[in-house]
């Protein structure tokens, strides 16, 4: 007799969840000022989900319908041995999976990019908020952007597409949108630009530094052709396609135009916590169903998760305080 079909992924509002967001670090060399302060303190190591409890967990989530699964940090390189934890993931591929990506800084590109190439990666997200490097060093708190530019080039020759993700900064990079649009294009890249999310407290502003991507969309009209796409990724990006530069250009506006209504994501941190909304602090704790009940322990806690994920987010950059104390690294961009 057949076993029977693990219960399919939907939230209590209906919506089914298919994409799942790995955060397998919170350690970044970068101190990106919309991001973290400048003096952070990580987790200890030990406290770090194993590769083979990462593995486990994808493995169960895809039994359940998570068909794409993105690994973030932090920077997820800088945990050593990443490319093989992406190619034990990868041996889903096919097997329910449709795709494995990476959210990345780009400075460690050059080592691994080949390796994350035959792990089965195809597709890659790099942070980049300017080719300026002055602003680079200022917004980045780091001087390595010949080394992200440099990794670029190793992703590009190992066959990988990339998207480079620009958080728009207002007063702060955006005399860069222009020019790094117009970058991507001639690099043959992707683009996305981000709005700054209220997460975690910072040393910046973040209220000021809030640039509604809505009013970029209108100043791009201006000078630019925009026609809607109908590309989508699994994310938050609605996408256009910039047709005097033929560049596909996604927008990813949280708080001006939210995408609420059709998300299908939830995300696991480093230290095993699933959190259903990126803007709530609601979470269960996996590595502890895992560890006391095992691989059969996820369905009930993966069930208990669903029926609390929220209707939306409860983000506002006008407040005086952010949505949620956590960094964005920490839960995975």
């Amino acid at each position: 007799m057949d076993a029977p079909r693990p219960r399919s992924l939907q939230d209590a509002h209906g919506r089914t969840i298919s994409y799942l967001r790995i955060s397998v670090t919170d350690r970044c060399e970068f101190r990106c000022r919309y991001c973290m302060p400048q003096v952070m303190s990580f987790l200890p190591r030990r406290e770090l989900l194993s590769f083979e409890e990462l593995s486990a967990v994808a493995d169960r989530f895809v039994a359940r319908g998570i068909r794409r699964i993105r690994l973030t940090g932090g920077e997820p390189l800088a945990r050593r041995g990443l490319p093989d934890l992406a190619a034990r993931m990868g041996r889903n591929l096919g097997r329910g999976l449709d795709e494995l990506t990476l959210t990345t800084n780009g400075t460690r590109l050059v080592e691994h990019a080949a390796a994350l190439r035959d792990a089965g990666v195809r597709r890659i997200n790099v942070s980049l908020d300017t080719l300026d490097p002055d602003r680079f060093a200022y917004i980045a708190r780091s001087q390595q952007l010949p080394d992200v530019l440099a990794g670029l080039d190793a992703a590009r020759a190992a066959g990988l597409h990339v998207k480079i993700n620009m958080v728009a900064l207002k007063g702060l990079n955006e005399v860069d949108i222009d020019p790094m649009m117009r970058w991507c294009a001639d690099q043959g890249f992707d683009l996305s630009l981000i709005e700054t999310m209220p997460l975690g407290h910072i040393d910046d502003d973040g209220e000021n530094r809030f640039l509604p991507l809505t009013e970029v969309r209108a100043r791009l009209a201006d000078r630019y052709t925009l026609m809607p796409s109908e590309m989508r990724t699994g994310g938050p990006s609605r996408y256009w396609q910039v047709t005097e530069l033929g560049l596909t250009l996604g927008l990813i506006s949280p708080l001006t135009e939210n995408f609420c209504a059709g998300c299908n994501r939830i995300r696991l941190t480093a230290e095993g916590k699933l959190f259903m909304c990126l803007g709530h602090s609601d979470q269960v704790d996996v590595k502890a169903a895992l560890r006391d009940g095992g691989v059969d322990a996820l369905d009930a806690i993966l069930d208990q998760a669903l029926s609390t994920k929220p209707l939306a987010h409860d983000f506002g950059v006008d407040r005086a305080r952010p949505a949620v104390s956590r960094h964005m690294s920490v839960t995975g961009g």
